[in-house]
């Protein structure tokens, strides 16, 4: 079973940064795609950045490039959200989810289907 394990919330003040981090149960084969994704209180959940594990092909909402960025460590089985000039707009819940597959796009929330549990950054002006 895939189980995914999220932290790195938190409370952080407009300009700052958080690093959020996704690790998964160990796979034999790398051929994933770990996902983040957020919601805001009364939005749909979205989208904010993707990786192929296999590839290291990534996707980034336009909200969120040239500020966010995704890693992956494959030793740790961890998946790295970086969050620098964080805007109070970037508060939500975050979650990262999982699926099969080695392509990015096209991103659909309900093609993931393992998740993990959510956690709060909270963006202060």
């Amino acid at each position: 079973d895939v189980q995914l394990q999220a932290s790195g919330g938190g409370l952080v003040q407009v300009g700052g940064s958080l690093r959020l981090s996704c690790t998964a149960s160990r796979f034999t084969f790398d051929d994933y795609v770990i996902g983040w994704f957020r919601q805001a209180p009364g939005k749909e959940r979205e989208a904010v950045s993707c990786i192929s594990v296999i590839d290291g092909s990534t996707y980034f909402t336009d909200s969120v490039k040239g500020r966010f960025s995704i890693s992956n460590d494959n030793t740790r089985n961890t998946v790295y959200l970086q969050m620098n000039s964080l805007r109070p707009e970037d508060t939500a819940v975050y979650y990262c989810a999982f699926r099969w597959g080695t392509t990015i796009t096209p991103i659909l929330v309900s093609d993931f289907h393992h998740w993990g549990q959510g956690t709060q950054v909270t963006v202060s002006s």
